[in-house]
């Protein structure tokens, strides 16, 4: 997912813009999983609490986007589909993630083009996860 251009950044961490963007990423995908209605399904899924899980897609998404390891160096290699096993996830839920985490990079301004290479990323992943 290296950049094709010289003048953008080596690795989309930094296209981002580094450690507090994508902690202020992840915080906005938690929040508007709490206040928009049409994520209702993908909230339940969380159970009571966010804590835990803004944490640890924080953690997971610093490396995936080519930034420090801090998932890895927690928990070891992520296995997500393993770990997401014992959710209920389908194609709403699917939906619903890549929606609020589109929504999330748009409102604080990840560049348009990232956005787009980022939404497909994530988008074959969370299909990937769908285990009904």
């Amino acid at each position: 997912m290296n950049p094709e251009t010289p003048d953008q950044p080596a690795t989309p961490y930094a296209w981002v813009g580094g450690d507090a963007r994508v902690r202020e990423l992840v915080d906005r995908f938690y929040d508007l999983m709490d206040l928009e209605p049409g994520y209702r399904e993908l909230r339940a899924a969380h159970g009571t609490t966010l804590t835990d899980a803004r944490d640890k897609l924080y953690w997971f998404l610093s490396g995936w986007l080519g930034g420090p390891n801090h998932y890895i160096e927690r928990f070891g290699h992520p296995r997500l589909r393993m770990r997401h096993m014992p959710f209920s996830i389908g194609v709403q839920e699917r939906d619903q993630w890549v929606a609020c985490m589109h929504q999330a990079m748009t409102e604080v301004g990840v560049d348009p083009v990232l956005t787009e290479r980022l939404t497909e990323s994530f988008f074959g992943t969370a299909d990937w996860m769908r285990n009904r």
